[in-house]
């Protein structure tokens, strides 16, 4: 029988990018100031830093409980020669540059106390060139005793003239990023007692990088096996963007990032504001999709994995390694919104990337990670929008662990309900420029929800002797959710 972490089916994440969310200020001894960072504001660059770290984390978790959110996944904090970190020197060193292990312990701490649960990102495909052990092999070649940690191809080696061959494997042929070898019992160790580490150091849980990048035989199961051992409630959510079925057997991870999702709730919510320019790898929101071609995706992703596992999904409409949605539909608020009704409303627990509730736009990566903005740059509409739809997924439990039915779909509309046991509820979309009416008859529903909780439009039902009736009144590019 498979089971998830329940904490994980009523969480609201917050996805952060150490960076460039906040700057906050430490008078501990030992706290290394770096003496250059590019302008908090400006552009952002693929290797400048902003300096944001773990003691401005802390010190917006008002904020963060403010809006809602009770989980945080961070993007790597170990010590790293990049500002995205995911270029490891340390899996046993927060960087210095975000307070380092001080900042982290009371990073934990401030967060448990909050009732907020904190997610890190296990890099553990890959390491660095300055990762010690591949270090000992750029500086002593053949005689290094760790060469068995990596795979390597030939001599010389060449970590940083792209000239010459590289001579190691490598992953997507980058050499600053070394891929162990996996198959080398001490790599494996190592990696789990690293998992093992942050797991009594208090996190609960670790988001994979590319884990399908590592194919040995029985490692995520044992991984699995070793992270559950510390914490039977820790969360293991891996970064597989299609058909993750291989990893969601019960046996490896409880969730991935559902960017099976992600597609076609921007390809309808977006529609024809997308702009196709934006499409990337296996994620491809265009061309648009219909309410009825959206009902069919999302039916048959709902058929994908158990219900446990869909119940565990960390459902996104951007990330990191996406450009920010508000932006790729041109900054059409109202498709942004709609999408986020949807997110909020589905199956799995709703991650928003930092900013993304205030309208924080951006383009490809590095674009997409952009600074925190100031208040007096928020958008208060958006901000509102996603205040309220938290608030009623932690209201209502049907919105969190409900049974889905989809009731209708057309061209522009999408109607859904959420039940569990006697609560019911009604989510109904329009992307149309024009206002909506939908008719249909309703029997998955005991009860007539017609209490517009979120949003704006009008039920009425019609009972007749064979069946209950339901009208929607949807205003051009509209939501409701009713109960």
């Amino acid at each position: 029988m498979i089971k998830t972490p329940d904490w994980v089916k009523n969480a609201v994440f917050y996805q952060i990018f150490p960076d460039r969310f906040a700057k906050g200020t430490s008078t501990l001894k030992g706290q290394w100031q770096a003496s250059k960072y590019e302008g908090w504001d400006a552009t952002p660059t693929y290797q400048g830093y902003k300096g944001g770290n773990l003691w401005g984390v802390i010190d917006k978790l008002d904020y963060l409980e403010d809006l809602g959110i009770n989980a945080i996944y961070f993007t790597p904090i170990f010590q790293s020669a990049s500002n995205h970190r995911y270029h490891t020197h340390d899996y046993y060193q927060v960087d210095p540059m975000l307070g380092g292990n001080a900042a982290f312990d009371a990073l934990i701490e401030a967060a448990h106390k909050k009732d907020m649960k904190v997610v890190l990102d296990g890099v553990f495909n890959h390491a660095s060139r300055g990762f010690f052990f591949f270090n000992d092999i750029l500086e002593n070649g053949p005689n290094s005793p760790w060469l068995d940690w990596f795979v390597i191809h030939g001599w010389p080696l060449s970590a940083y003239d792209g000239d010459k061959p590289a001579n190691y494997q490598s992953w997507i042929g980058d050499r600053a990023l070394p891929e162990f070898n996996h198959d080398n019992p001490q790599v494996k160790e190592y990696i789990m007692q690293v998992a093992e580490y942050w797991l009594h150091k208090g996190i609960d849980g670790w988001r994979l990088d590319v884990p399908n990048e590592v194919d040995t035989p029985g490692f995520w199961q044992e991984f699995r096996d070793r992270v559950k051992a510390v914490n039977p409630d820790a969360y293991i959510v891996g970064e597989i963007w299609g058909d993750a079925s291989y990893w969601l057997d019960g046996t490896q991870f409880d969730g991935v990032m559902n960017y099976r999702f992600t597609e076609p709730t921007i390809a309808f919510a977006g529609g024809e504001n997308y702009d196709p320019q934006y499409c990337q790898g296996e994620l491809k929101p265009y061309p648009p999709i219909s309410g009825t071609e959206y009902a069919i995706r999302i039916d048959a992703l709902l058929k994908l994995y158990d219900w446990e596992i869909q119940l565990a999904q960390l459902n996104l409409l951007d990330s990191h390694d996406t450009p920010r949605m508000l932006t790729t539909v041109r900054e059409d608020k109202q498709s942004f919104l709609l999408s986020t009704v949807l997110l909020m409303t589905f199956p799995g627990a709703p991650s928003i990337f930092y900013g993304d509730e205030v309208g924080l736009i951006g383009g490809k990566d590095p674009d997409c990670r952009r600074v925190f903005p100031e208040a007096e740059k928020w958008d208060v509409e958006i901000l509102k929008a996603h205040k309220e739809l938290i608030g009623l997924r932690h209201k209502y439990p049907s919105l969190r662990t409900g049974s889905y039915h989809t009731l209708y779909a057309d061209r522009n509309v999408y109607i859904f309900a959420r039940v569990l046991d006697e609560e019911e509820i009604i989510v109904a979309v329009n992307i149309g420029q024009e206002q909506s009416l939908a008719e249909f008859v309703v029997t998955e529903l005991q009860s007539q929800p017609s209490n517009v909780v979120y949003g704006s439009g009008r039920l009425e039902w019609h009972n007749t002797t064979n069946a209950n009736k339901l009208e929607i009144t949807l205003p051009a590019k509209s939501s409701l959710v009713a109960s």
